[in-house]
């Protein structure tokens, strides 16, 4: 997300997965051809990519490398059993009709043999693959240990406002948390865990805003004015934690210098109790008076 007080992007918990994910938004080829697919009530496996780790597992099928990728021609080839091969560029249908071969001990949670298969390619190759139910109906992305399901911009647009009204009022607890804090310093009377809540809520913002932009990357060039309402709501966030954590963490552990980053691998849970983060950190107790650096209300 793009906040206007910094010039670099808040950084995504997995930013190669989203790239996979923007190749196949609503309106790309790919794209296109998965809901043909859909349409036709078919079901389909297609594999992005080439090389040595391909061709081991890759038995059979037509060779079709002088063919040029298009949606109709993609979805006329799923018609066949067998898996379709696309290049890494998805400019070229290579193979169709494909029996692959994935190694049958690596670990799958999936049922149906298609999904097994996808899941296992796609963690054994590093290569996006597409699965395609014609039961459910839809098509879905696997890559790495990570899948998705292939939602329309319209599914995608009801949950990124679900999400952004979640962080809206978010957004409201964290300034409600910052004028306590500013109460509690005008009167002295400041404690780490009216300090640590600050960051516990901008950390929560954080995640939902990240949920959001993953989101929003599958609406491909129609994401910017998702984009514009995630800046406006985290404007000054990132700059908030920091200065925060400067102010009243200064010599209590990693804190002083990791600020919010160290709260990003805390279990969810953590981020609700505020006594139990203290302990955990080994900052002290929630309620220990403490006396800020002044770095925040100075600017």
């Amino acid at each position: 997300m793009l906040d206007r007080r910094s010039s670099r992007r808040w950084e995504t918990e997995d930013q190669e997965f989203l790239e996979v994910l923007s190749r196949m938004a609503p309106g790309t080829g790919i794209r296109t051809a998965v809901e043909r697919i859909v349409q036709q009530g078919n079901g389909a496996l297609v594999v992005i990519g080439w090389g040595p780790g391909i061709e081991r597992i890759a038995a059979g099928g037509i060779d079709l490398r002088d063919t040029d990728f298009t949606p109709a021609m993609l979805a006329e080839l799923a018609k066949m059993d067998g898996a379709i091969i696309v290049d890494d560029e998805i400019g070229k249908i290579l193979r169709a009709n494909v029996h692959m071969l994935p190694d049958p001990a690596i670990v799958t949670e999936e049922t149906g043999a298609r999904f097994r298969t996808a899941e296992r390619l796609a963690r054994s190759t590093g290569c996006p693959i597409i699965a395609i139910s014609e039961e459910r109906r839809k098509g879905f992305v696997f890559y790495g240990e990570r899948k998705q399901p292939l939602r329309s911009a319209t599914e995608l647009m009801v949950r990124i406002n679900q999400e952004i009204q979640t962080l809206e009022r978010f957004r409201g607890r964290l300034a409600e948390a910052e004028e306590h804090l500013d109460r509690l310093e005008a009167s002295g009377q400041v404690t780490l865990g009216a300090a640590l809540t600050v960051l516990q809520r901008a950390e929560l913002l954080r995640r939902i805003g990240m949920r959001v932009e993953n989101l929003a990357v599958g609406l491909g060039d129609e994401r910017h004015m998702v984009e514009l309402q995630l800046s406006d709501i985290m404007e000054g966030v990132q700059e908030l934690g920091a200065k925060v954590s400067r102010d009243y963490f200064w010599k209590r552990g990693d804190l002083a210098s990791g600020g919010m980053e160290v709260l990003h691998n805390r279990p969810l849970q953590d981020l609700y109790d505020t006594e139990r983060l203290c302990r955990i950190l080994g900052v002290g107790s929630a309620d220990m008076r403490v006396n800020p650096a002044g770095q925040r209300l100075a600017g």
